[in-house]
């Protein structure tokens, strides 16, 4: 929020809508139409319920709406900017709102009022950027006809500043002067020119976050923070084994809680895929209170028993993706293969080959799952801390039998994603809930709950094999990696499981003549999900702490080894459909290495370690400088740059590429959840430690490389890299190569 704030009294507002493919309705919602309810900041007298961007009021202020869910990625500041610099809006008098799901009804199928609505993916800005540009661009065009019409003069003369028409002789129309009579024209019958981006005021110039000020004074109203004066509260007794059963159940001494209203058994649905239903079966009491709800919990006399997973241990997955790797036998997927491997194997002047291993990780957001859900005759409302509304909407829709413009999902700001959010157990098992009791229901989570039914990023085992030549040439890379796919049992072939856990263009694919990527699948009935910087992050940790090997083991400088493997500056078309640019890898590379001083990296007493990745049309590296004192590590600098393409809000981009470097260094240094007989063994931050002040360096120094292209996704784009900086800067410092993480407890053991 920003600004002197907007008093939304009363008053008729301009509303521009965007549609599915890009089709475009602006105006004042027709009676008849039949889409999505606003929220209730866009409500108004004379204003109808048809999901708006932008709404400007007689007095000039300007609300304007962000589509997708904001997990602490800034898409609520960035996207309603897009819109803004169209239209040529004053920021001080803009005001955002959050914009649940907007669909309508198409002949019983659903209608996206708003187009694609998914946060935290990594594709806010790239998806929107064209579409909310027309946006602003028809919603200024419409003011300039009406302060033509006003004028009687042509609107090519007029021009568009800080919220305010100015005419050739210097006159000024306010925008709220001018909203009835725009709120009346027909809609132009071609799409109005985009501004040049040599005009841009909004666009490259940084801006704080619109809901830093709520955050930081406890103002902010997430989802769990919501409530119905009817709603029962539930909470949930998990049958600790996914697959497992209840063997026997007794609720006696529960119903005697004074405030518990009913105990609920749940089952998921047989047939439904990982996330759209119940994640295991669960006991539900649901009581008037929290308070009332979990002491009622505390006292069910549950005998649960295990199924197939029962047996499962974290240990014993990864043995057997070592034995997987060690034998012959051959891979689930050839992910790709250029060249001849095995033949330039026969060549070879030098051979390196290294494992590397990573931990089962839990998403561990702030906010615990919760749902607060109304199912009426004719509508269902809800208010869910979702990262995918319209899969949440499926979910409903589903159970419900609704229409699709008779189901209303409110999304507050959400209390972190990592991608645990895409899955939707926790809406399935709240509808489940209202229904059973024909009430509205606020499910809530525990933090317990949150840790040991989650849908886990699994475990990972990397074995590579290079061949350099006589010339110091990277002639061949062998990769084979051994997982239990994320994907698994969610309508996916068997031969594209492996999208989840690794991609055929990461480096160094199309840098080296011969190369392989295998992948093995492990077998396994421990949930898995999509988790933030997959599957970036596990694989580059991997494939850039052996680059850095490779770069000892000729005794070289590993900047020098990495410029070497990419090359002159070229476009390298991926399979994906995109392309490689060396030289922007290589650019952003070379700004971390002056930045940390790289021309120390020998005669420094610290170690300096150095990474880079690209992902999607985006490029990252970094570099960071550590000490080691006794036994404890001491992160002294990180230094981050990144090349995204156009920067919608450097202040963001900087705040993004900040937070993700201290996430994936947290993970790197402590994370890890272990399974026993079928059971995580982790409960809490106390199981499952972030990272401490003391851990973290005091800074994250940040790049970003100014460039004309269309944006590019930045949430967690400075993921992938930090790890291995990390990992090689510990190498340089202490001689001890770090090829399994958590990396702390690692580091200890091998010290």
């Amino acid at each position: 929020m920003n600004g002197n704030g907007i008093r939304l009294s009363r008053r008729r507002f301009l509303q521009v809508l965007a549609g599915t493919a890009g089709t475009l309705v602006v105006g004042i919602r027709f009676a008849d139409a039949a889409d999505a309810p606003l929220p209730p900041a866009l409500l108004g007298d004379n204003l109808y319920d048809l999901g708006a961007y932008v709404r400007i009021d007689a007095d000039g202020n300007v609300l304007i709406g962000a589509r997708d869910p904001d997990t602490g990625t800034g898409v609520a500041t960035a996207l309603p900017r897009i819109i803004a610099e169209e239209l040529d809006a004053d920021w001080k008098n803009v005001r955002v709102t959050p914009l649940g799901l907007g669909v309508g009804n198409d002949n019983g199928k659903p209608r996206w009022t708003y187009g694609r609505q998914l946060g935290g993916s990594g594709g806010s800005i790239p998806a929107a950027w064209n579409d909310l540009r027309q946006v602003g661009a028809v919603a200024r065009w419409l003011l300039l006809q009406a302060a033509a019409r006003r004028l009687g003069v042509p609107a090519s003369r007029l021009r568009c500043d800080a919220g305010t028409v100015i005419a050739p002789d210097g006159r000024r129309f306010g925008y709220g002067s001018l909203v009835a009579d725009a709120s009346k024209i027909a809609l132009p019958a071609n799409l109005p020119p985009l501004k040049n981006a040599a005009d841009y005021k909004l666009i490259g110039q940084s801006a704080g976050d619109v809901d830093a000020r709520a955050i930081v004074t406890g103002q902010t109203r997430y989802a769990i923070d919501h409530h119905y004066g009817d709603a029962w509260v539930a909470v949930l007794a998990h049958c600790p084994w996914p697959d497992g059963t209840l063997a026997r159940i007794d609720t006696t001494d529960t119903l005697a809680v004074q405030g518990v209203l009913k105990v609920v058994q749940l089952k998921p649905e047989p047939g439904q895929s990982p996330g759209n239903t119940a994640i295991a079966p669960a006991v539900a009491v649901l009581a008037e209170n929290t308070w009332a709800a979990l002491q009622g919990r505390d006292k069910l006399k549950l005998e649960w028993k295990p199924g197939a997973s029962g047996s499962e241990n974290s240990a014993t997955l990864e043995q057997e993706a070592l034995a997987l790797l060690a034998g012959d036998t051959a891979p689930t997927s050839r992910v790709r293969n250029d060249g001849d491997v095995d033949a330039a194997g026969r060549k070879a002047a030098r051979r390196l080959d290294a494992t590397y291993i990573q931990p089962w990780l839990a998403h561990a957001t702030a906010e615990p799952m919760n749902c607060l859900v109304r199912l009426d005759k004719d509508r269902a409302s809800l208010v869910v801390p979702t990262q995918a509304p319209q899969k949440a909407w499926a979910v409903v829709q589903r159970l419900t039998g609704l229409g699709p413009d008779q189901i209303d999902i409110r999304v507050p700001r959400v209390g972190g994603g990592y991608g645990r959010r895409l899955d939707h157990d926790y809406v399935a098992e709240a509808v489940m809930l209202a229904k059973a009791v024909n009430k509205p229901v606020r499910l809530l989570w525990t933090r317990e709950q949150d840790f040991g039914h989650d849908y886990y990023r699994a475990g990972s085992v990397h074995q590579i094999s290079a061949i350099i030549d006589r010339k110091r040439q990277l002639l061949a890379w062998n990769q084979r990696m051994a997982s239990a796919s994320a994907l698994t049992h969610r309508g996916l072939p068997d031969d594209r499981l492996w999208t989840s856990e690794l991609q055929a263009d990461q480096l160094p694919a199309a840098l080296v003549p011969n190369y392989r990527s295998d992948w093995y699948a492990l077998e396994s009935a421990i949930p898995r999900g999509p988790a933030r910087g997959m599957p970036h992050l596990s694989n580059a940790f991997a494939v850039e702490s052996f680059i850095d090997e490779i770069a000892h083991q000729m005794r070289e400088d590993p900047l020098k080894t990495r410029l070497r493997i990419l090359g002159e500056p070229r476009q390298l078309p991926l399979g994906s459909g995109g392309t490689l640019d060396t030289g922007r890898l290589a650019n952003v590379l070379k700004l971390v290495a002056d930045r940390v001083e790289w021309k120390n990296w020998l005669r420094t007493v610290n170690g300096l370690g150095i990474a880079c990745w690209h992902v999607d049309g985006a490029y990252v590296a970094h570099a960071i400088e550590v000490a080691m004192q006794g036994e404890q590590l001491v992160i002294q600098r990180v230094v981050c740059a990144v090349d995204v393409g156009r920067v919608i809000n450097p202040l963001g981009l900087e705040g993004q590429v900040a937070g993700a470097t201290l996430d994936a260094l947290s993970i790197a240094l402590n994370a890890a959840i272990t399974i026993k007989g079928g059971q995580v063994q982790q409960r809490n931050y106390k199981d499952y430690p972030l990272a401490s002040m003391a851990q973290l360096p005091n800074d994250v120094e940040v790049i970003t490389v100014a460039d004309d292209r269309a944006p590019a996704g930045a949430s967690f784009l400075a993921m992938p890299t930090a790890a291995p900086a990390l990992a090689n800067a510990v190498f340089r410092a202490s001689a001890v190569r770090v090829r399994r993480l958590p990396l702390m407890k690692e580091l200890l053991r091998l010290l």
